[in-house]
Order: structure tokens, then sequence, then C-alpha cells
């Protein structure tokens, strides 16, 4: 296979396709993630395949089983309740810090990322809208101008796409919520105490949705997922 320009699919690029995949939940936690399979998908090598799972491996994407082969990662409950009081600790006071620093070109662009995302939901792509809300999430943090904590704020929201396809319990809270809306209000008025607050109340909102009981999903057959 190759990519839109023509050249020949490499290892970081099936890295891009499937980490994206998973993101927006077309790769269900638990999917086993056969080479033969992907290779057979995706018209590339196993080496490749191989490579490429081993970078979503680093990245803790995907799990590596001795003998068994590789399956989209399936975080614990505990994990997610670590995941989401890590976002509770460093998100609020990374808007606090965007909200004083911010442009109106960056407003614009948030505020497109938002529009992207409600189209979304209205098509009925809610795995596409999820992924885009996360990376609303880590646009923030680059606003913030706080790399570290971005770096770390990335690697949450990455972990936290695997939490909501697990224990999501309440799909219809996107189309209610209207959070991310109210923080580019508090953002355009560079108001940091209010992106704050803001930002506690959705991550809380978002936790709340979450049905922490042990579960493991259900995932389709590779090239249903990825057709």
């Amino acid at each position: 296979m190759t990519n839109v320009s023509g050249t020949p699919l490499t290892a970081d690029l099936l890295f891009q396709k499937l980490e994206l995949a998973i993101h927006e939940h077309r790769l269900a936690p638990g999917t086993k993630l056969g080479e033969d399979d992907l290779a057979d998908v995706y018209g590339v090598s196993r080496t490749i395949v191989r490579a490429a799972l081993q970078s979503l491996s680093h990245e803790r994407l995907v799990e590596l089983k001795r003998n068994k082969g590789a399956f989209v990662a399936q975080p614990s409950v505990q994990e997610a309740r670590e995941v989401f009081e890590a976002r509770a600790l460093l998100e609020p006071r990374t808007a606090y810090s965007a909200a004083e620093r911010i442009t109106p070109a960056q407003v614009a662009q948030l505020q497109a990322h938002i529009d992207a995302e409600h189209k979304a939901l209205h098509a009925g792509d809610h795995g596409r809208a999820l992924y885009l809300s996360g990376q609303f999430h880590i646009d923030i943090a680059r606003i913030a101008d706080q790399n570290t904590i971005q770096a770390m704020i990335t690697q949450l929201i990455s972990r936290s796409s695997l939490i909501i396809a697990l224990y999501w319990q309440r799909r219809a809270a996107m189309c209610e919520s209207h959070a991310h809306d109210a923080l580019i209000s508090a953002f355009a008025d560079h108001d940091g105490a209010r992106a704050e607050e803001l930002m506690k109340n959705h991550l809380l909102d978002l936790l709340t949705s979450l049905d922490l009981r042990n579960k493991t999903s259900v995932p389709l057959s590779l090239k249903d997922a990825l057709a």
C-alpha cells in the first residue's frame, strides 16, 4: 500500500495509521493485531508490521504477549482512575496558564478544532469526535507553553482514549456537554480562574461518565475495523 503521495507505506506511517485507528476507536481495546492480517490489510511486509507494533508497544497502545501476539491495550480500572486523577492535577492549572497567554489566532485555532469535533458528532462519528476532543486538550497544553507538562498530558490523553473505549457508559454526554465551548469563552476573555474551574468540572464530568468496573471489549475483526 502507498500513501496519498504515492510513496510506499513505511513502519512509521503504518504506526501513525494504527495509532489513529486506536484513538478513533476503530480498533477496540483487546483487538488482536495479527501480523499476517495487518500485512494483508495494508499490503506491507511482516517486517514493517512488526516494527510498527513495537513502536505502538513503546507508546503503551499495544501489548505484546509472549506466544500470543499483539493486542490493543486494555487499561485496568485502577489505571483508569490514576490517569484521570493525574489529569485533574495537571490540566486545570494548564488551562489557567493558557488563558493568560493565548493569542486571538490561537483562540481561532481552538474554535476550528471544536467546529471539526461538532461536525464529526453530527455525522455520527463518535470515535473521530473523541480523537479531536483529546487533541483540543493537547493544544491547550501547547498554548500554555509548558513542554514537560505538555508531554505528560499527551501521554495521559493517549491512555484516556483507551479508557473511554473500554469504560464509557454515557455516550450521549458528548452531545450534551458544552465544556469546550465554555473554555473557549474563558480563553478569549483571558480569564484564567474561570478556565481553571471549567477544566476541573469538565474532567470530573468525564470521570463520572465512565463505568469503572472490570470489563473487556468485544473487538471486530481487523478487516472489518480497518475497512
